[in-house]
């Protein structure tokens, strides 16, 4: 079967060469495993952002609104304060002058 030690040679080559396609394949498994794991982690991390961002919008939106009709209200309620005022020092100037 092997005439010469240059046949146990290429014996040796061919299987160290059969070992370490086996080793890339098995390490080319598991970068292309790692990658896909760090594109799934990436893609949520993406994903929860953008959903944290859609609710600093609504509430920012929220906020800005409520703030126009706080402003509104704010207003009514400060003519209310005036009027009630202005009717109390009437009614106080009527009451001394009747007084009187």
């Amino acid at each position: 079967m092997f005439e010469t030690s240059k046949d146990i040679l290429y014996l040796v080559i061919a299987f160290c060469i059969l070992w370490f396609t086996a080793f890339v394949c098995w390490l080319l498994f598991y970068f292309i495993s790692i990658i896909s794991s760090t594109r799934k982690i990436v893609k949520s991390a993406h994903d929860k952002l953008e959903k944290v961002d859609e609710i600093i919008n609504l509430v920012k939106d929220k906020v800005g609104n409520s703030a126009t009709h706080l402003a509104i209200l704010v207003e009514g309620v400060g003519k209310l304060v005036d009027y009630f005022k202005t009717k109390k020092t009437n009614s106080t100037t009527t009451t001394k002058r009747t007084k009187k």
